[in-house]
């Protein structure tokens, strides 16, 4: 008999980066845009932990962001460590949105939410929200915590 393997359903994924000399301002902390990044980072990350690329080539569908935003509480500095942990806060047919915390040890550093869209492209190019594939939503599951993880 052939064990049946079921693929993990995942929820959230906790990346530690180093804050890196280009990423800061004049002032000497991380410039706002840049986090905005590390949240796309660790969402790419989250898929890559379930086996797949956000970013397939000669993929059928693709997934544009359609809504992010960020709140700043506290600043971060060249070359400290920091972790950036997303989360699945919900899930519809066509869309997934991501509650985003960011941490520097017991630190919160900044809050902020990531949606994207699952989208399939006609012959000249034009984007069509379509159902995220199965293969692709059965890997990925809400967090059952989630408002304790963003809550202010």
């Amino acid at each position: 008999m052939v064990p049946v393997v079921i693929p993990v359903r995942l929820s959230e994924y906790r990346l530690r980066r180093r804050v890196q000399f280009y990423e800061v301002d004049s002032a000497g902390i991380v410039h706002f845009s840049w986090f905005f990044r590390y949240m796309e980072e660790a969402e790419h990350a989250l898929w890559r932990q379930a086996g797949l690329s956000i970013a397939q080539r000669g993929a059928a569908v693709g997934f544009p962001r359609v809504s992010v935003g960020c709140e700043y509480h506290q600043p971060l500095r060249l070359e400290e460590e920091f972790d950036v942990t997303v989360r699945v806060e919900a899930i519809t047919g066509k869309a997934i949105r991501y509650a985003c915390l960011v941490t520097r040890g017991e630190t919160r550093i900044a809050t902020g939410t990531l949606t994207v869209v699952c989208v399939s492209r006609d012959a000249d190019g034009a984007m069509k929200a379509v159902d995220i594939p199965t293969e692709i939503a059965s890997r990925f599951e809400v967090a059952a915590d989630i408002g304790t993880a963003v809550e202010g």
